[in-house]
């Protein structure tokens, strides 16, 4: 009889053992998506200006690049390989970049339908917002040659997709090689990828536990008649905004970086990783959940939300 009781007690530990096993090798990884950096493509010349509310900036024409650069598609094949055998999951940026450039010119703007006014978003906000990656990595490359020698170069940098913080970064220099650029590549990566894996992944054990970081900025037209600062049974507006936010930010954290009776600014607002139905949390799911706060009594607040990428959304009150 004790020996069974002993068995028994065996076989539990075992199978307990084999269960926390099991569940740290399932544990979740966040989803990537890899491009060229900036660097590479203006070295390359694979640039675009574009008119972001008024203002001339130069971005990275990733479809472009794709297209005329017969060693981007191969590079970002093998290091996506690589971080595969780590367990991410990892999004097909050459098919994303060519849906998102094919419907750029209609998707660019954000109209107001009453007054025409416009928030532009670049294209990788476009990029993004689209393929709702946790992370992008970016990647730049540069042969060296010194007489008969050949090696590769590397910078390897993953950017929040939300924030645009830098959250991993590796670089090093591969060995002497006669390999073809992307194998070359591919070793050198090889060699620091643990250490870039181990930053990533604290990454997402933060925003997994604590939220992740938005931004939103509240503004409001020039036709509506009230501001920030008009009172609701006895409160500003701004004021119900901010209780608002502390009762459904993660943890009640944010900040209110800056603010007038026309405009504030809000940063490091933790939303969910997750809504209630298991959806991906955005900006705009989450800003939308504010202006439809809003709409209801006492205020019957009329507002528009619109966005640049994943991560910032504007509220902007008064009309649609």
């Amino acid at each position: 009889m004790i020996k069974m009781i002993k068995y028994k007690k065996f076989t539990f530990l075992i199978l307990f053992f084999y269960f926390c096993f099991s569940m740290a090798a399932q544990e979740k990884k966040p989803t990537l998506m890899i491009l060229p950096s900036d660097n590479w493509c203006d070295a390359r010349y694979f640039m675009t200006t574009y008119d972001n509310m008024g203002m001339k900036v130069k971005t990275p024409n990733y479809q472009q690049a794709f297209v005329e650069d017969s060693e981007l598609p191969l590079v970002i094949s093998k290091i996506g390989e690589l971080l595969t055998t780590k367990g991410y999951s990892v999004k097909d940026a050459e098919m994303e970049t060519k849906a998102v450039y094919a419907r750029i010119a209609e998707d660019n703007l954000a109209m107001s339908k009453s007054s025409g006014a416009s928030i532009s978003e670049s294209p990788l906000d476009l990029i993004k917002r689209r393929t709702k990656a946790d992370i992008i990595i970016q990647i730049w490359w540069k042969v060296n040659i010194e007489s008969a020698d050949r090696s590769i170069s590397f910078i390897l940098e993953a950017f929040d997709s939300y924030t645009s913080k830098r959250v991993a970064t590796s670089s090093g220099t591969g060995k002497v090689s006669s390999e073809s650029v992307p194998v070359m590549l591919e070793q050198a990566v090889k060699q620091h990828l643990n250490d870039f894996d181990k930053q990533m992944s604290a990454f997402y054990k933060d925003i997994s536990r604590n939220g992740r970081e938005i931004v939103m900025t509240v503004r409001i037209w020039d036709s509506w008649d009230n501001d920030l600062e008009t009172e609701y049974n006895g409160e500003e507006l701004l004021d119900c905004i901010q209780a608002w936010l502390q009762e459904n930010a993660v943890g009640g954290v944010f900040n209110l970086s800056d603010a007038t009776e026309n405009f504030a600014q809000f940063e490091q607002i933790r939303i969910p990783m997750y809504d209630n139905k298991g959806k991906a949390m955005d900006a705009r799911i989450f800003v939308n959940g504010l202006r439809k706060y809003l709409s209801d009594e006492p205020f019957n607040i009329t507002s528009k939300v619109t966005l640049r990428g994943l991560g910032e959304a504007n509220l902007i009150l008064g009309e649609k």
